[in-house]
Order: structure tokens, then sequence, then C-alpha cells
């Protein structure tokens, strides 16, 4: 098959897998639900940004084992790096978090939110006015970055009402 034909196959795919996942009769039939999942990482795969994120997600929070949570991240990174301020968000949520084969990191942790604040994420500003306002592990407080931060937190509120 050509690569043209290959890619509409997984778009198709992908589209009917997307719509399947909002009913849950089709999310309790294991074997639907793992072609479902073969459609969402043949979709990601293909590096669709989208797909990476909802990928990502899913087998973040409903994946089975330390391989999927890796693969989840990993899947995030892809989009984040792709400009999903959604992946961002969540990646800086589990940096500050931390688990137990790394430490909670601040730092990084204000680096996702930076770049899901600059993807239009509605709650970034907010985390990183919180963040600088308490202080975290390896990152002092810093109440001029605090209100900075608040002040682009509550315009982003107003602004979207």
């Amino acid at each position: 098959m050509s690569r043209w034909l290959w890619q509409l196959r997984a778009r198709l795919g992908y589209w009917l897998a997307r719509r399947l996942f909002h009913w849950p009769a089709a999310l309790r039939q294991p074997r639907l639900w793992q072609w479902m999942q073969g459609q969402y990482g043949r979709m990601a795969n293909l590096g669709d940004t989208a797909a990476q994120s909802f990928y990502g997600h899913i087998l973040l929070f409903r994946g089975q084992g330390l391989g999927a949570r890796e693969e989840g991240l990993r899947l995030l990174r892809l989009a984040a790096d792709g400009g999903d301020g959604k992946a961002a968000y969540q990646l800086g949520v589990q940096a500050l978090q931390g688990d137990s084969r790394q430490a909670p990191d601040a730092a990084q942790a204000v680096r996702w939110w930076e770049m899901a604040l600059a993807a239009g994420h509605p709650l970034a500003a907010g985390r990183l006015s919180r963040l600088y306002r308490e202080g975290a592990p390896g990152l002092p407080a810093d109440p001029q970055a605090a209100e900075r931060y608040a002040a682009m937190a509550d315009g982003s509120g107003r602004s979207g009402r």
C-alpha cells in the first residue's frame, strides 16, 4: 500500500477510535479497547501532536505498569515540544510531584508551566504564581514573580468569561 493510503487509514482509524472513546460500553470491551489503543498509538507515532497528548494522558493515568507511565510521559514531552499546552501543564505537575526514581523538581515544573502558559493553558499562570509565592525545593520564593504571574492569571480569567 502507498504511504498516502496508510496515513489515510491511520487517520480514519484514529477518528473512529476517538468517537468510540466516549461510549462507556466500548471501553468495557477488552478487544475493542485494545484496537482503540492501537489506533491512538499509530497516530501518535506518525507525529500528530494532538494524538501524542491524548494517548500520553491515557497511558499516564490509565496505563498499567511503569512502562505505560514512562511511555505516557515520553508522548507528553513530544506533544509539549510540539506546542501542546495541556501536555506541558501535565508535565509540570508530574515534575513537581516527583516519583520513586526522581525527586520533585521545581525548576523543571517552572520550565513546563512557562511553556504551557506560552501555549495558552488557562491554569499555568496560577500554578506559577503559587509556586513562586510559596517556594519549593530548589526554588526560593520570589514575590515579584508571584505577583507577575498572578496578574497574568487574573487577566486570562477575565478574558475567558
